[in-house]
């Protein structure tokens, strides 16, 4: 890689000193050095290329070494034509590197994005380049341009002059019309693979005489997610923060990282639903400086990380994964079921968003970590459903063992592990030792016994009060509210609807009935008017009520003395809430004098 901007006396930082200067010096991008390597070679060489991809993977370095390409020429007149192969300066490539060539003009579209600045590109366009084989324009970050800017670019982009072409650079190729796409030949960019990312991190490292771990190498690549401009940035930060070898510590202390040895030991401390040792590990990780929402992260990825190992097993080889990654990886993988890999994920996921809105992130991430270790030996949906089919083909009570190993043990429940029976985390019984005297693979009884509880509604009320038992509020608004009674007995009920009542009511409430009750019931809607709902008798009686309390000589000798009080609610004695010592009848004054 060649340094083309040495300037004696002033320090740059890597990102610029080792900037490409050749298709051979990108990284990553094999695809689009194959094309554009092909279509010089035959001669078809497009008016206009567009590069795409996130920040820092070469998108207006690339544009660079394409206009020297483009232009490349040597003093003897021995090259005549465009070429990829530059393997010495050539007479315009010095200035083309440094943004100083006149015919290669470098416009940053967010400044320059009017319609006065694509008329200037149109206005100079036409005008043969001085000294250059073809007049280049170069612009950055082209979705800042206006519409009109766009529109006024696109007749001059279809039909320039031979002797002028056009290069595009852009983060968000969403933004940049079709009609301007399709004009160009467009090449997306890929993020650098961590591996490749490592390697070219210490190539650079050898060259500047730095010694680096490698593991924090792999830290730097995994940071600048895809990055070369970020890594090499991250490498500068990381060699002025360690004044001497890079170490992973540096790294982690750094960027605020938690060790990643740690991290598999907090996630092996979840599976095994060990939760005193789980908090215990967050907490020290916490106080050594690992902010708790990149330790949620970094459980994240971890579980991620086996996910496709168990998926792929061949991933666990990538040379930027530590050799505790690789090996323990592979043990967790082999060792748990894809349904309690992906539980954990989604539960991180939501845990990652509650700890950064989080006024105390630590405690909010404490919680998430609690919720995870609870979950641990909690089984999964299939194996509630089988477990709940062999009780019942066996009558309530759990098969005695035959002697012979089971294909698949059963699974202890909390209340097993809380008695001591078996040990805690039965998803994870590969993870945990077997109780002596007793092999791993017995089974072990989870439901002792089916017991199922009839209740017996009476009355439409007695519904409502279950309801309201049940903690269900919703469903017993809608009683009120929303339901008119037309008959009720037991195991059948009858009703009409408000026109407020949800599209779902009919089939909520006989589900639910059946759940509470024990039983069957048949919900019919009628077509009968049916009583009134409760809420309006309700209503219907304190309107009553208050009419009767307006006329008693009291009350009418109160509102005389009070203008404008008016009564807002009348209660009976016995109504449980009213506090004590409260008058029965209460009245808001409206505007009365603090003298009267």
């Amino acid at each position: 890689m060649k340094d083309l901007t040495d300037q004696a006396g002033s320090y740059r930082v890597l990102a610029r000193k080792y900037r490409p200067a050749t298709f051979a010096d990108l990284i990553g991008q094999d695809a689009m050095v194959r094309t554009v390597s092909n279509g010089f070679e035959t001669g078809r060489i497009p008016q206009a290329w567009v590069f795409t991809g996130v920040r820092g993977v070469g998108k207006t370095t690339t544009a660079r070494i394409l206009a020297r390409a483009l232009n490349y020429e040597l003093p003897d007149g021995s090259i005549t034509a465009p070429t990829i192969d530059m393997p010495v300066l050539g007479v315009h490539c010095q200035a083309i590197m440094e943004s100083r060539h006149l015919d290669v003009i470098e416009m940053d579209a967010a400044s320059h994005n009017s319609v006065e600045d694509v008329r200037a590109i149109n206005d100079a366009v036409r005008y043969a380049p001085v000294s250059a084989r073809y007049k280049v324009y170069i612009l950055d970050e082209v979705h800042m341009l206006s519409g009109a800017a766009f529109n006024a670019l696109l007749k001059t982009l279809e039909e320039p002059p031979p002797h002028a072409k056009f290069i595009f650079a852009t983060t968000e190729i969403r933004k940049v019309p079709i009609t301007v796409l399709s004009r160009c030949q467009r090449f997306d960019l890929r993020r650098v693979d961590s591996g490749l990312l490592v390697k070219h991190l210490q190539g650079i490292a050898g060259k500047e005489a730095i010694t680096a771990e490698p593991e924090a190498l792999a830290l730097i690549a995994r940071a600048a997610e895809g990055s070369v401009r970020d890594a090499l940035s991250l490498l500068d930060q990381a060699i002025a923060h360690a004044a001497g070898p890079v170490r992973a510590e540096d790294i982690r202390q750094m960027l605020g990282l938690a060790d990643r040895g740690k991290i598999i030991d907090l996630f092996e401390a979840l599976m095994r639903a060990d939760l005193p040792r789980a908090l215990a590990e967050a907490r020290d990780q916490y106080d050594a400086g690992a902010d708790p929402a990149m330790v949620l992260g970094d459980l994240a990825e971890f579980t991620h990380f086996v996910t496709r190992i168990k998926a792929v097993p061949s991933l666990a080889d990538d040379v930027s994964l530590t050799e505790a990654e690789r090996t323990r990886g592979r043990a967790f993988a082999a060792k748990l079921s894809m349904r309690v890999l992906a539980r954990t994920w989604q539960m991180l996921l939501k845990g990652i968003e509650e700890v950064t809105s989080a006024g105390r992130p630590l405690a909010a991430a404490e919680m998430v970590l609690v919720r995870i270790a609870y979950a641990a030996d909690l089984p999964t949906p299939d194996e509630v459903v089988r477990s709940l089919g062999e009780s019942a083909r066996g009558n309530g009570v759990a098969p005695a063992s035959s002697g012979q190993p089971s294909a698949r043990p059963e699974l202890p429940t909390r209340a097993d592990a809380q008695r001591g029976d078996v040990p805690r985390g039965g998803t994870r019984a590969a993870l945990a030792a077997a109780p002596a005297g007793k092999p791993a693979n017995a089974p072990v009884t989870r439901l002792d016994q089916t017991i199922v509880t009839t209740t017996v509604l009476r009355t439409f009320e007695d519904l409502v009060t279950l309801a309201a038992e049940r903690r269900d509020l919703a469903l017993k608004s809608a009683l009120e509210r929303d339901v008119r009674l037309v008959r009720f007995e037991d195991g059948r009920l009858e009703i009409a609807l408000e026109a407020s009542a949800p599209k779902t009511l009919t089939g909520e409430l006989s589900k639910k009935l059946s759940d509470w009750t024990g039983r069957r019931w048949m919900v019919i809607v009628s077509a009968e008017a049916g009583a009134p709902s409760l809420y309006a008798q309700s209503q219907t009686r304190k309107a009553e009520l208050k009419d009767d309390v307006r006329g008693d000589p009291l009350v009418q000798a109160v509102l005389a003395r009070f203008p404008g009080a008016e009564i807002v609610d009348v209660r009976s004695p016995g109504d449980p809430c009213a506090a004590p010592g409260e008058s029965e009848i209460d009245m808001a004054d409206l505007g009365h004098s603090d003298d009267e």
